[in-house]
């Protein structure tokens, strides 16, 4: 048998990030397996499903590096076939039509609550003659689900789950204009692309035992259930936007690596030993479902930049380059250079260990690219005195003749310090300032070196002249 699984999202929102872990789990079993990762968009909700939920949902997975396996399948494309399926049912008498009005139902619903029962439907239709039905109402047709016994689940990560067939009613799969409900298309939809394994949030868990009753009214096989518990947030409360609960594409911009989010995600809820940071090839070789925990995780923001700042200490230095570049040019409204492009890469080892996102490297790396006159921040403004000027005039003077080599450039500041009777620091602090714009920045040897000769002269004249 060859293991297939798939996501299903509804595309009326971005790709959040349960839904990414989701997706996730689904892969890291399919690829564990040697089996398939299919994608199912579940636009069946006309009025909340738009086109541009769906490319977000596209392109969240893809950034994640999560692809998936044959086409895509619209949920809604398929609703005739779903429709079929429940006219099958009602044929072989294991679905039946119902003629209850809306004001039936409600009153039916009100005497459940006033005698203090689980609201359920009462089987008023089930062994009635539908000749006797009123005229002009059209029906529904519900499932004839079994009224004894239990429903029992195997599920992989929650162990076996029972529920009484007394607590379920016979639910709708066809709605009276004719569109089917929601259990009814999942479980049409899962066997028709031979879905062997369904991995989701444990919010479906309720779902898992109307689906079973319809695959065994279809006589068809039940796949296997591994009900995935929901991520919560620091305090223990069911995650939200205030704990973080954004969609994939605002962690892009908030400048993480797209393996940085699989590793922190797979950590969430799946363990293997104590190993925090594991490559996406290693989990593929260890994971499996059964491992899941069944205690809700917690969103942790400072351990997600923990292991951003890992991933983007071992990046490739161009990689990191192409990828400020875009953040750098839209702060800067104009395009880089290859020069810009190039001191970016020679400052990249210097840069990457002292940040832990995209933004905050970029940030770091903006002097590198600044256009002169360099913006100075409050402290390095202050620290450039009329005397330090002066010193700074002298040092460009003395840069003029030097050898530009960091071993040649140390020597040199410190006879320059020496000459002038200060310490290198009195020297170097006015230097960082009036290089970068700052008081904190790499090594002072460092930033000449990447800035290089004319940059640093031309912003060493900047500074030294006067200014407004």
């Amino acid at each position: 048998m060859t293991i297939t699984v798939r996501f299903a999202p509804s595309p009326t929102g971005f790709l959040h990030i349960g839904g990414a872990r989701t997706a996730l789990f689904n892969w890291l079993y399919a690829r564990h397996c040697g089996g398939v990762f299919r994608l199912r968009i579940e636009d069946t909700d006309r009025l909340r499903s738009t086109p541009e939920a769906v490319a977000a949902i596209i392109d969240g997975l893809s950034w994640l590096g999560l692809e998936w396996d044959g086409d895509i399948v619209h949920q809604f494309a398929r609703a005739e076939r779903h429709a079929e399926i429940a006219r099958q049912l009602l044929a072989t008498g294991r679905a039946y039509h119902c003629f209850c009005t809306p004001e039936e139902l409600e009153a039916m619903r009100a005497r459940a609550r006033a005698e203090k029962r689980s609201v359920r439907y009462d089987g008023t239709w089930r062994d009635r003659d539908p000749a006797t039905a009123p005229p002009g109402i059209a029906p529904v047709i519900r499932l004839r689900a079994p009224q004894t016994g239990a429903t029992s689940i195997a599920d992989l990560v929650q162990g076996e789950v029972t529920v009484d067939n007394a607590e379920l009613d016979d639910l709708i799969i066809l709605r009276s204009d004719g569109t089917p409900t929601y259990n009814l298309s999942v479980v049409v939809d899962d066997h028709d692309m031979g879905i062997t394994h369904v991995i989701r949030g444990d919010d479906h868990l309720n779902n898992a035992f109307r689906q079973t009753q319809i695959y065994q009214a279809l006589d068809w096989p039940v796949p296997r259930f591994g009900h995935v518990p929901l991520i919560h947030g620091p305090d223990g409360a069911k995650l939200s936007k205030r704990h973080g609960a954004l969609g994939v594409e605002a962690y892009r911009e908030m400048g993480y690596l797209p393996e940085a989010l699989r590793n922190y995600l797979m950590r969430l809820g799946w363990s293997h030993g104590d190993d925090e940071l594991i490559a996406t090839e290693q989990a593929i070789a260890w994971f499996d479902i059964a491992d899941v925990g069944r205690a809700p995780a917690r969103f942790d923001q400072a351990k997600l930049d923990n292991v951003n700042g890992h991933y983007i200490r071992i990046a490739d230095d161009g990689r990191l380059v192409t990828l400020i570049a875009e953040r750098l040019e839209r702060t800067l409204s104009r395009r880089l250079s290859a020069s810009d492009r190039d001191r970016l890469a020679r400052a990249m080892p210097g840069l990457k260990p002292r940040a832990k996102t995209l933004v905050e490297l970029a940030a770091k790396a903006a002097f590198y690219v600044a256009p002169r006159p360099i913006a100075l921040e409050p402290g390095a403004a202050r620290l450039l005195t009329p005397e330090n000027r002066s010193l700074l005039a002298a040092l460009h003077e003395d840069l003029a003749r030097a050898e530009w080599e960091p071993e040649a450039l140390d020597e040199r500041l410190r006879d320059f310090a020496a000459a002038h009777a200060v310490k290198l620091g009195a020297v170097a602090q006015p230097l960082r300032a009036a290089l970068t714009g700052s008081l904190a920045s790499p090594g002072i040897f460092e930033v000449l070196d990447v800035l290089g000769p004319e940059e640093t002269l031309g912003r060493l004249a900047d500074a030294a002249g006067p200014r407004s």
